[in-house]
């Protein structure tokens, strides 16, 4: 009599709700300003932005790293340095690596029948 094939199933990654959450309210607000900074990086690429811009986009990559937190990628990313303002050029650089970042959290995270929620796989 043949044994059964066992089927061997990689554990998926979870995720916390809280940081459903985070991600759902910060992607698109992360999204809107990078497309704003990319506009002004085509028009003039070495002007630095405002004290007042970088405060804002700090702000959301800091969220963006509590999403990131356990991720590999979060070990790759930096905010703006508030002390020496950033070119346009320069901030669409650290916001891209941090746009990829949350595409790689989307995929790795959300399947088809929706988000890997903590516990649901144990």
């Amino acid at each position: 009599m043949s044994q059964p094939i066992k089927k061997k199933f990689k554990k998926q990654r979870v995720t916390a709700e809280e940081q459903i959450e985070l991600y759902s309210t910060i992607s698109p607000l992360l999204r809107a300003a990078f497309d704003e900074v990319k506009e002004f990086s085509k028009k003039k690429q070495d002007e630095p932005l405002n004290l007042k811009k970088v405060k804002i986009i700090n702000r959301l990559l800091e969220k963006a790293k509590e999403v990131l937190e356990n991720e590999q990628t979060v070990d790759y990313l930096d905010i703006l340095d508030e002390d020496e303002l950033p070119s346009n050029s320069d901030a669409v650089l650290t916001m891209s690596q941090y746009m990829s970042a949350l595409h790689k959290f989307h995929s790795d995270h959300y399947h088809i029948d929706g988000w890997d929620l903590e516990g649901e796989w144990d």
